[in-house]
């Protein structure tokens, strides 16, 4: 479904052509002269404009010229008498989609709008693929020979082909953006954009108004009409990171989309269907928190028609030194460094080492450790990895914090902990958030009420 406008001063023709798109299951607005045209312009964005060349007050190529500056990516078509053919022609040389001459067939105007159509959705979709690369995504490209990889690969291969809703649970950094990814590439939506969104990383109202959209006027600083992360993946995949973040009122729209595919702008009235598939992604026990009232039971049971597990490291040891040599080769490449390989100390300290951060941690430190090399053979030392757990250790089996026999305030543990978190991240206030799985408002408020110093060049680079 697109948005089309249809401005006309003859309001038979306008009317028939409205109610013919409006057939073909688009949302037509009507506009009676080139200022109300004009005026529609400015309200709201359009998929595709229609109008007449020669009409009262403001003409045809003002409406192009207003399109094109307002809403670069819509088609414009022109309707013309026969005389004013030479300059429709004129106009396609200025932005122009095409040209119809009066007296039309509607059958005429329909195929014109759909070639519009089509022409802006493979516009997308090239610029999609200039910026997306599907091979990343492609199974055989997945990093990794374990088993317990090896598991959910064959899960996410079953479910890729279906539209069902897939619910992506694991710790943070084990790469669950990633498998949804595989499943939208290997899906019969491949052709169609994949969106995602961080639910953790935006307040309530900025969340609704990223996922749904907002109208001009919404709230304060909307100043204009806003398309939402929903109405971008129609035909598609939404990926929604970090579910367990969702305020109840942001939930309860969520339901709604999953039950009825409509929503409706912040600030709007107008009902917007889309055809989406939805996965959800959380690091949160979301059962527990159903039971404690802090998820919607209803919502729980509608994302997670399909659940996949991805395991941490630590539980997939045997892909630790294959994903060291591919973020290697990448930052190899990077950096325009040369950098051969793992010594065989540093080879047994990543396989050693616990990786609370999963593979996140993992491919921060090849880099960190390519960039520091002074050889072409990365080292132990190089890894700067510190104490690492032994073997088959668990953080349940292992002190974390070690309490002084005088007694520690727990506001200097806390301090210590998120500045030692900051540090790992290399002071990516978001990543050190994952790793202490805090959501990034409280790592924020957690650096403010304790004081936490953070290097200039950080702040200066966020700022």
């Amino acid at each position: 479904m697109a948005r089309i406008l249809v401005a006309d001063d003859h309001d038979a023709l306008r009317r028939g052509l409205a109610l013919s798109l409006t057939s073909a299951g688009h949302d037509v607005d009507e506009a009676a002269n080139g200022n109300a045209a004009l005026e529609r312009l400015h309200d709201g964005y359009f998929d595709v404009v229609v109008s007449d060349l020669k009409m009262g007050g403001s003409d045809g190529l003002d409406v192009l010229r207003t399109t094109k500056t307002l809403h670069p990516t819509a088609a414009v078509i022109l309707m013309t008498a026969f005389g004013s053919v030479t300059t429709a022609v004129e106009a396609m040389k200025h932005g122009a989609f095409d040209y119809v001459q009066k007296p039309f067939e509607l059958e005429e105007m329909e195929v014109k709008v759909e070639k519009a159509l089509e022409l802006k959705r493979l516009r997308n979709e090239l610029d999609y693929l200039r910026n997306e690369r599907h091979e990343h995504y492609d199974f055989d490209k997945i990093v990794g020979a374990s088993e317990a990889l090896a598991r959910v690969l064959g899960v996410v291969k079953k479910v890729a082909k279906s539209n069902s809703t897939v619910l992506i649970r694991g710790e943070t950094g084990t790469g669950k953006e990633l498998i949804a990814g595989a499943i939208h590439h290997n899906s019969l939506r491949a052709a169609r954009n994949f969106v995602k969104v961080n639910c953790a990383a935006l307040q309530e109202n900025l969340l609704e108004s990223e996922l749904f959209g907002h109208e001009k006027g919404a709230f304060t600083g909307a100043d204009r009409q806003r398309i939402g992360r929903f109405e971008q993946a129609d035909g598609g995949t939404l990926f929604l990171d970090e579910i367990g973040d969702m305020s109840a009122s942001t939930q309860a729209k969520i339901l709604r989309v999953l039950q009825e595919h409509e929503f409706e702008r912040l600030g709007g009235t107008r009902t917007i269907r889309v055809d989406v598939r939805l996965i959800a992604a959380t690091n949160r026990d979301l059962s527990a928190m159903v039971a404690s009232g802090h998820f919607r039971e209803d919502l729980y049971y509608r994302l997670n028609v399909v659940s996949v597990e991805t395991p941490p490291l630590r539980e997939r040891k045997d892909d630790i030194l294959p994903l060291a040599t591919h973020f290697m080769r990448k930052f190899s490449a990077e950096l325009k460094k040369r950098v051969d390989g793992l010594d065989s100390e540093a080879q047994k300290l990543l396989v050693r080492y616990n990786w609370p951060g999963n593979i996140r941690e993992l491919e921060n430190a090849i880099e960190r450790a390519a960039l520091l090399a002074e050889a072409a053979i990365i080292t132990s030392g190089d890894l700067r990895l510190g104490d690492y757990a032994p073997a088959g250790g668990s953080r349940d089996s292992q002190s974390v914090v070690k309490i002084p026999p005088t007694g520690i305030a727990l506001e200097e543990v806390e301090r210590q902990a998120i500045t030692e978190a900051l540090k790992m991240a290399n002071w990516v206030q978001k990543d050190a958030a994952e790793l202490l799985q805090i959501s990034p408002r409280v790592m924020n408020y957690k650096i403010k009420t304790l004081n936490i110093e953070l290097p200039r060049r950080r702040v200066l680079a966020s700022a």
